[in-house]
């Protein structure tokens, strides 16, 4: 059976970058649409019904937040990749724990974008689960496996596509299971240097993580407040 074309719908007050971004997209074979406020981004979703959103954080009336939970509240499965000019750590964080899928800053590259894009879809379009032999040496905890040498991470025998830094970081993670790990010694074995205190990128990954091992499933990831984090398996 064919795979249907992705229908991407791009959300921003910027009628120019609106249209360079649907330009891209159709470039890529992709169906696009685009609209300029938050309300008429809720009724394109309810409508349209796309696979993805490009969603401007900061839109006049209706924000982008707003417009994420709104999507969400009736189409949970939909991805979003959120744009924005405020590149702090803590507003990526932000729009992550809401349930943004990703996160770009403006200005950006149409490459980057359509990349993140084409990730996020081939998430969501996912392989259907099958069994797999866990290979000698792999990691494996519950459902959760994570082959270091062939750089795979499955989930209940569905594949994970991580980030490099994701990967180390989830690997980590495995080899201390039920473990609560600080920020600084996450810091130290990950990023493998001081990073000036800025122990936030450790909450943005984990974030990231989160997302992508743990979304629709019995939560593996925990929050130590005050300590650090731990991974553990789900409670049968």
């Amino acid at each position: 059976m064919p795979v249907p074309t992705p229908r991407v719908l791009v959300v921003d007050d910027e009628p120019d970058l609106i249209e360079v971004l649907c330009a891209a997209l159709r470039y890529e074979g992709w169906e696009s649409r685009g609209v300029g406020s938050g309300e008429s981004a809720v009724s394109e979703c309810r409508s349209w019904k796309p696979d993805a959103v490009v969603l401007d954080m900061m839109l006049p009336g209706l924000d982008g937040m707003a417009v994420l939970e709104r999507i969400h509240a009736e189409q949970p499965q939909v991805r979003v990749l959120f744009l924005s000019a405020r590149d702090a750590l803590e507003d990526r964080i932000a729009g992550i724990e809401a349930g943004g899928d990703d996160y770009v800053t403006k200005p950006f590259s149409l490459q980057e974008v359509v990349v993140r894009l084409r990730r996020l879809l081939r998430r969501a379009q996912g392989p259907d689960a099958r069994e797999e032999t866990v290979p000698e040496g792999a990691l494996v905890l519950g459902d959760l496996v994570l082959v270091e040498q062939s750089r795979e991470v499955l989930r209940g025998g569905v594949p994970v596509e991580l980030s490099p830094t994701e990967f180390q970081l989830l690997c980590y993670l495995m080899r201390h299971p039920r473990q609560v790990l600080s920020k600084a010694r996450i810091l130290d074995a990950v990023w493998s240097y001081d990073f000036g205190g800025q122990a936030h990128v450790v909450e943005l990954y984990i974030s990231y993580l989160r997302k992508k091992i743990d979304a629709g499933r019995p939560a593996m990831i925990h929050t130590v407040r005050g300590a650090g984090y731990l991974i553990k398996a789900p409670v049968a």
